[in-house]
């Protein structure tokens, strides 16, 4: 019997979507098809397994470890060709022989350039304090430039012709010459900033580029439209793994602490939709028993003891992306992700095992000021909110007022019943049923309920 998962994640990102991708894997009986339908590079899917391997998914699927399960990198996913590269070598010395033969790519994915990563990089330097927090791989400036140049855009179709390429090569270097020269005078001033300074401006790194592209283009199976469907339509299990976290959404997230891409499970559904994949799908959202949040933006429920007790040793503090941040669960956030993915059908509630904090709370409601009321629902007298409400996309004005609104925002906590109850507690809150308690990194360490 056929299935079709899709695995999202409810919160700020991290919440664990590789290791139940693994899972998913691992229960099928016959390996699947993982669909990457959204983000890029920047994705981080840690998997580990029972004989002591790891690998950080960032474009593979994160079922790969799997033998026999396939990658799919749909039109969706921004693609980055040496990154990708880079990850292979990585599974080819924890013992992933075939991970590239096991890959397709959509021709029409977006690629990342040398240049847009690095005009990626330096436009946050120039904030200096102000910073957006960033993964510095050019997702932004890559959807940027496909919205703004379209003639430019540089698809996994044109690594399989030079002429193309080089000359979408040379469009977006000068493109971003261009909007990079007025922040000159500010970036000069940042040691940092120096090695993406000389990408932009070394004429010599096109053809390099180029030259590059193309090899690893000649390494994939790039497909066109039709085999993308047929792959979805008639693989008897598939897996759609998102990346990032709703709460990251470039419409719904809390602007400008968000990223370019859409986060929640739209994608997934059109890509069923269009290939026509028949049966009923499971829609996973994966939560962490906990809050966490890394980099800049809003976080409510943010405690400096918990980041102390709880640090994550594949979230560290970076230069560019900011801090790894801890705090305890918010049920408003978690029934705002849950708002803006219809379906949702089960819960997988991941690091039970590292609740070990006592007393343990969590946030069911805010206190919110009164200007900000009108963007929460369900107030009681003094301004206590359940609930944020879900506006129409494409207002970022309002997604930003909403942003300010939560660092205002003041959680009610309460505890559990008793200490064993966090996760009846979330499935309470959320009217969601549990499917799996995730109690370790392993497959073997997933509670199937």
């Amino acid at each position: 019997m056929s299935s079709t998962h899709i695995v999202v994640d409810l919160g700020f990102g991290d919440a664990g979507k590789g290791t139940m991708v693994d899972a998913l894997a691992r229960r099928s009986s016959t390996p699947p098809l993982v669909v990457r339908y959204n983000g890029g590079a920047q994705a981080g899917h840690n998997v580990h397994t029972d004989d002591g391997r790891h690998h950080t998914f960032s474009q593979f699927g994160a079922g790969t470890f799997v033998p026999g399960s396939r990658t799919l990198l749909s039109e969706h996913m921004i693609f980055h060709p040496t990154g990708l590269m880079a990850e292979n070598e990585h599974l080819v010395s924890v013992g992933v022989q075939d991970a590239i033969r096991r890959l397709l790519v959509d021709g029409r994915a977006l690629v990342v350039t040398p240049y847009q990563q690095s005009a990626n990089r330096l436009r946050e330097i120039a904030r200096g304090d102000g910073r957006h927090g960033t993964c510095g791989l050019g997702i932004g400036e890559t959807v940027g430039d496909s919205n703004d140049r379209p003639d430019m855009a540089v698809r996994a179709s044109d690594l399989l012709d030079v002429a193309t390429l080089r000359r979408k090569m040379v469009m977006t270097r000068e493109w971003k010459r261009h909007q990079i020269a007025p922040l000159l005078a500010t970036l000069v001033k940042y040691d940092e900033a120096t090695p993406d300074i000389a990408v932009i401006e070394d004429t010599a790194l096109i053809e390099k580029a180029v030259q590059t592209y193309a090899r690893i283009g000649d390494l994939l199976r790039i497909v066109d439209p039709v085999v993308v469907d047929f792959q979805i339509r008639e693989s008897e299990h598939v897996v759609f793994e998102g990346a990032q976290g709703v709460l990251l959404d470039e419409w719904y997230g809390f602007h400008p602490h968000t990223t370019w891409s859409t986060t929640t499970t739209k994608n997934a559904d059109a890509l069923i939709a269009r290939a026509g994949r028949a049966g009923p799908v499971s829609r996973m959202g994966v939560i962490r028993a906990y809050a966490t949040r890394h980099g800049q933006g809003p976080f409510p429920t943010e405690d400096a003891t918990l980041s102390s007790l709880l640090p994550d040793r594949h979230n560290l503090d970076t230069s560019l992306q900011g801090r790894f941040r801890v705090g305890w669960f918010d049920v408003p956030l978690a029934r705002y992700a849950l708002s803006l993915c219809p379906g949702i059908t089960e819960l997988a509630v991941t690091c039970i095992d590292r609740c070990g904090v006592s007393p343990w709370k969590f946030c069911e409601a805010y206190e919110v000021p009164e200007e900000s009321r009108e963007r929460f629902y369900q107030l009681e007298p003094g301004g206590v909110s359940v609930g944020l409400r879900v506006h129409p996309p494409g207002d970022l004005v309002y997604q930003e007022r909403l942003a300010k609104d939560l660092l205002l925002a003041k959680p009610v906590y309460r505890e559990p019943d008793r200490p064993e109850g966090i996760v009846e507690t979330i499935e309470k809150s959320l009217d969601v049923p549990v499917l799996v308690r995730s109690m370790g990194p392993t497959a073997n360490e997933k509670v199937w309920l």
